[in-house]
């Protein structure tokens, strides 16, 4: 790569960056339905930001360092070995830059984590390859699979547009209410992720991990076991 080239490619960065946070690219997160899930959404991009910003500082000495001072233009190495400010300040720019993100992560982390005061609580079970759904104080309980026949996966049946999105029996939850997971598994680690709602917490044998959500937004959102569960983990789908 050409010193041209190289010029090119740190002028077109932010560009490169800008495009990837759209909330609307594929190759970013989505702000979801959730008010979580929104601010886990502004943290990812405060934080991607910052890092933008560090990293054009940076790479921008570093190649205008290694550009003017070449030894093609004459220049000279400089004969010294320490200096205690510059080893104090890259010392404490660092720290306090993790300290202004770490405040507001603490928050999000905080609020993901706290399922108090809850409308409703729903126990969630996996096991290969379903889930099974348990509504505290409704007497409603049942088991939820993946509506793709066995036909369509093997190619004998023309495959539906949502060939391996659908459950037979999806998970039903009130809008405007908070409601508490309960998730644990019956056999191998799985893990129950819905990215719109921002929540993905692993189920473990023996185990119960507490998530929480409050839905804003009615809709059909879509997820999937996120841990490897065994030969068709790929089947394992939640909605």
């Amino acid at each position: 790569m050409t010193t041209r080239q190289l010029l090119f490619f740190i002028a077109m960065l932010p560009s490169f960056t800008a495009l990837a946070a759209n909330e609307h690219s594929p190759f970013n997160l989505t702000p979801g339905v959730t008010q979580i899930s929104e601010k886990v959404y502004g943290l990812h991009m405060t934080i991607l930001w910052i890092c933008v910003a560090i990293g054009v500082v940076v790479f921008g000495l570093m190649f205008w360092a290694i550009i003017h001072h070449r030894k093609s233009k004459g220049a000279v190495a400089a004969n010294f070995h320490e200096s205690t400010k510059v080893e104090i300040l890259w010392t404490l720019i660092p720290f306090v830059i993790l300290i202004a993100m770490a405040i507001p992560a603490t928050k999000v982390l905080l609020a993901m984590e706290d399922p108090s005061d809850s409308d409703i609580t729903i126990q969630i079970t996996g096991s290969q390859w379903k889930w099974h759904y348990r509504y505290f104080d409704q007497g409603v309980e049942y088991f939820s699979l993946l509506a793709t026949s066995p036909a369509q996966i093997e190619g004998e049946q023309k495959k539906r547009e949502t060939y391996l999105l659908e459950v037979d029996r999806p998970l039903v939850l009130p809008v405007g209410k908070k409601v508490r997971f309960l998730i644990t598994s019956e056999d191998v680690i799985h893990s129950w992720w819905v990215p719109a709602f921002a929540v993905k917490k692993d189920a473990n044998p023996g185990f119960i991990n507490e998530a929480w959500t409050r839905i804003d937004e009615p809709g059909i959102y879509r997820g999937q076991c996120a841990e490897l569960c065994g030969k068709d983990h790929a089947l394992c789908r939640l909605w």
